[in-house]
């Protein structure tokens, strides 16, 4: 049952972290707490069952998400090289340039 509380612990953490932060990695981090709260609670109640189908579905969950996290993590870093955004409300805002085939089609009309 302590395992429970602390996966939901982790599990609120994670997700006040998500909806109060906007800086991009710190959201990263949250999503991460939210899948690492996740996990645990696979273990937890595949050993409550006597199973070790949830310890093998931690282990897919756990690579899965590590393959997830390095693709965000890249997304992240090459916003931050290209753009010098960290802000998740600042990178919303953006707007893309309007290509020079848009801008002269409308100085043609």
């Amino acid at each position: 049952m302590d395992y429970i509380i602390l996966s939901i612990t982790i599990l609120s953490i994670g997700v006040v972290g998500l909806v109060t932060k906007h800086d991009l990695i710190k959201m990263l981090i949250a999503i991460e707490m939210i899948t690492a709260a996740a996990t645990m609670n696979f273990v937890v109640f595949g050993s409550l069952m006597e199973e070790s189908l949830g310890q093998a579905f931690s282990i897919l969950a756990l690579s899965v998400d590590a393959c997830v996290t390095a693709v965000a993590l890249a997304l992240a870093i090459s916003i931050y090289k290209k753009l010098n955004i960290r802000n998740l409300r600042d990178l919303s805002e953006i707007q893309e340039e309007p290509s020079k085939q848009e801008n002269q089609a409308v100085e043609e009309d």
